[in-house]
């Protein structure tokens, strides 16, 4: 669970968010929407811990956001972006394995329960089949759904996208979300996803939080 208290965010001297107070629970999709340059971003990356808020708290699992340390931070938040990670001669199956490294040793060998893990969340965002393939050959979308298998190899209850769906097509934005879904009612994890598919967020999401500066409107969509 996400607890936002009383939250400010600034980019420069200009204020994006002030006084900002929700709960993000396990379990239920979010999506973050608002126009460009109002904060989205810079909030999932301040609930990252990828960036600061300058006033209030921020609360992971029970848990103020700076007493945890990386490690815990890691085994507790999975922070997905629309960066595509393109470097020669790393398989989908090496890439997938990046996120068990909270949980090996300092040389970051593999046991088989990582393994394990490592098939699973493949399996579950449906690239098990690319596991042999270059990072480089995979298309906007199956780049997509490895950063995902990634982040479920990472085994977090909180995983955050920024723009999972930007510079893919509407089938492949409606298939990746509709994924997100299913992981976080059947997983039962909490996710957010900044976007601008107000379609999609509609149908899909459990809720939306608007950006509407300096406020966040937190509300469930219609059933």
């Amino acid at each position: 669970m996400i607890e936002l208290r009383n939250i400010s965010l600034k980019f420069g001297e200009r204020t994006l968010m002030e006084g900002v107070s929700t709960t993000f629970s396990v379990g239920t999709m979010t999506a973050l929407l608002g126009r460009n340059g109002t904060g989205k971003s810079t909030l999932l990356r301040a609930i990252a811990s990828l960036g600061k808020v300058q006033g209030g708290e921020i609360w992971i699992d029970g848990r103020e956001l700076s007493t945890l340390s990386s490690t815990e931070l890691a085994r507790r938040v999975a922070f997905v972006n629309t960066e595509r990670i393109d470097v020669e001669a790393l398989t989908v199956h090496d890439l997938v394995a990046v996120g068990r490294s909270p949980y090996t040793d300092w040389m970051g060998r593999l046991k088989s329960d990582d393994e394990r893990i490592i098939e699973r969340s493949m399996h579950i965002a449906g690239v098990e089949s690319m596991a042999s393939r270059m990072v480089s050959t995979l298309s906007d979308g199956e780049c997509q759904r490895v950063m995902i298998a990634r982040a479920l190899a990472q085994d977090t209850p909180i995983i955050l996208l920024d723009e999972p769906t930007a510079f893919l097509d509407l089938p492949n934005r409606y298939e990746l979300c509709t994924l997100l879904g299913r992981l976080a009612h059947d997983e039962g994890k909490c996710i957010i996803f900044s976007t601008h598919e107000l379609d999609i967020a509609l149908s899909l999401a459990d809720s939306i939080a608007l950006v509407d500066t300096p406020t966040l409107r937190h509300l469930p969509t219609p059933i």
